[in-house]
């Protein structure tokens, strides 16, 4: 395992350019066997995390919670839900991230909590009008009874985004708003108390050593004045249309955050999850005074195609740094199909779909997906600024789409009465061990969703060490990109390559991505890495490699 590197902070600020992991607890690595995985498996299994190289680690939701949806529908923000552990664990699990020379960043949820909060309790015992109702979004319906929602807006996980309450009298009450499930209710963010109560959660977890947050639904928290109707529109239900979504004064909130996070050294980071075209719009978030980084969400949604790449990475290089900030570069999270799969469907449907099932009309062609997958996370690992990772990819896992629709948890499923497969499919926990029970996910056997048989030649026991394997070209890559600083460098575009290439050089490197159909020859140099097997020194389709360019 190569050495851990050392958290003295550069000239260069950390995450300017860091490799960043995410974890996703509930799949991770279970450390008592219920099934469901924990602080204490993430605790033991990330040493081989460290050993890929990362500069830090995103950690999703630990917090007390209902599980309503897999722990972003927060009970208590300052506590730990007893199927991950204790507070106890989680500073020790910062404790030994350090120790290993990663930084770690929490999700924050501010957009909403769970029902079960007791600020929510609180409110649904008190009266129209009351402070208690005034840190949500509580308001009277329409008709003549009142009996119609206030607005049309929908949740993203599908339906109205009201629910109507019963008052403590038994009658039809006040309605709601909730933005995702009815169990996640809306903070009220003209409240100036819940302004205050989230400086101190911020303030808790930096007080316990966390380098940073991840800022869920960042462009959610506040909507527009009067809560008007929503025009229809063929744009995400999540991006930046519509009077719920990304409006001015969200930017006065991660300000004042800012000043928070300054007072702990100026080193401490806020990623947004910001779901806002176009790429200029998205770059307003990491303005000097706000926050570091923001998802590149155009650039995970981009097709495997040369002009739709070269066009992206541009308008993001150009509209981060406008504003002074890094782009980030990802490919997979916890909520979308992951990238070995969803470009295995492009390459049969050219569609982008929202989740797999049995009963899809399309299944990703699995070798294509993941033939693609490696280039274009070879392309990605070579870009300037900021990479995200999502646990599981450097294996090279696929989608699983074979899940019963009685073993399925997303609330996206049962919203839309299994319309929508939701995000099932990317969260089944990982493989570990290829002959051990659940795949070493835990000695017992059980797990929160199913794995699919087909993970156990994908385990990392059977990757590691193994030359070709994905796992092995994760770290070569990482290896390669810090040694060569290719996260501090620049981008300039290679002439002389045809539509359906992708050529750029950075720090010295070409970088060549073939997304065509025909072999291209490479530039004459020494080849360090190619995302599959060449023979001579021509690149095959669906291919990336760098070569360090001769002098």
């Amino acid at each position: 395992m190569p050495a851990p590197k050392s958290l003295m902070a550069p000239a260069e600020k950390w995450w300017r350019h860091a490799v960043i992991y995410q974890i996703y607890p509930r799949s991770f690595a279970d450390g008592n066997g219920d099934g469901i995985g924990d602080i204490p498996g993430i605790i033991n299994r990330l040493p081989h995390i460290a050993g890929l190289g990362i500069d830090a680690i995103w950690v999703s939701p630990f917090y007390t919670s209902p599980q309503k949806d897999a722990g972003y529908d927060v009970a208590d923000f300052c506590d730990i839900d007893p199927i991950f552990g204790t507070l106890a664990d989680a500073e020790k699990l910062i404790d030994t991230a350090h120790e290993l020379g990663l930084r770690i960043i929490v999700d924050i949820v501010p957009n909403h909590s769970s029902s079960q909060h007791e600020w929510f309790q609180q409110a649904l015992a008190a009266p129209p009008g009351s402070p208690e109702r005034a840190r949500y979004m509580f308001r009277e319906g329409r008709g003549e009874n009142a009996e119609l929602p206030p607005n049309n807006w929908e949740s993203v996980f599908g339906g109205s985004a009201w629910t109507r309450v019963t008052e403590k009298d038994g009658s039809a009450g006040q309605w709601y708003l909730h933005l995702f499930d009815s169990s996640q209710p809306d903070f009220n963010w003209e409240n100036l108390e819940v302004w205050e109560f989230f400086r101190g959660v911020l303030r808790f977890w930096l007080d316990r050593g966390v380098d940073g947050f991840r800022v869920d639904v960042a462009h959610g928290l506040v909507k527009l004045e009067g809560l008007p109707d929503a025009v229809a529109t063929d744009q995400p239900a999540v991006g930046n249309v519509g009077p719920q979504w990304n409006q001015p004064g969200v930017h006065e909130i991660y300000r004042d955050w800012r000043k928070v996070l300054d007072e702990y050294g100026d080193d401490r980071v806020m990623c947004a999850e910001a779901w806002v075209f176009p790429l200029s719009d998205m770059a307003r978030y990491v303005r000097s005074d706000e926050m570091d980084q923001a998802f590149n969400f155009a650039y995970m949604a981009t097709k495997w195609d040369a002009n739709a790449l070269r066009r992206v990475i541009v308008e993001s290089l150009e509209a981060f740094d406008s504003v002074g900030a890094p782009s980030t570069w990802v490919l997979s999270n916890h909520d979308v199909v992951r990238h070995a799969s969803r470009y295995g469907i492009d390459a049969t449907t050219k569609a982008q779909p929202t989740g797999f099932g049995p009963t899809s009309a399309h299944k990703p062609d699995e070798v294509w997906g993941l033939a693609v997958a490696r280039a274009a996370t070879t392309v990605m690992l070579a870009l300037p600024g900021s990479a995200y990772l999502y646990q599981g990819e450097e294996l090279g896992l696929p989608e699983v789409i074979g899940i019963p629709d009685n073993k399925r948890q997303d609330p996206t499923f049962f919203r839309t009465s299994g319309e929508r497969y939701g995000r099932d499919g990317c969260r089944v926990p990982i493989p570990w061990v290829k002959d051990a029970t659940a795949f070493g996910f835990n000695d017992s056997g059980k797990t929160w969703l199913p794995q699919p048989s087909s993970f156990g030649p994908l385990s990392r026991d059977q990757q590691e060490g193994t030359e070709g394997s994905t796992l092995e070209l994760y770290k070569k890559l990482l290896a390669l990109r810090s040694s060569l600083r290719l996260g501090t460098g620049a981008v300039e575009w290679l002439p002389g390559y045809g539509d359906s290439i992708v050529a750029f050089t950075n720090c010295g490197i070409a970088v060549i991505a073939n997304a065509g159909d025909a072999e291209v020859a490479l530039p004459d140099g020494e080849l360090l890495i190619s995302s599959a097997p060449l023979s001579g020194h021509s690149l095959p389709p669906n291919t990336t490699a760098w070569v360090k360019l001769a002098d």
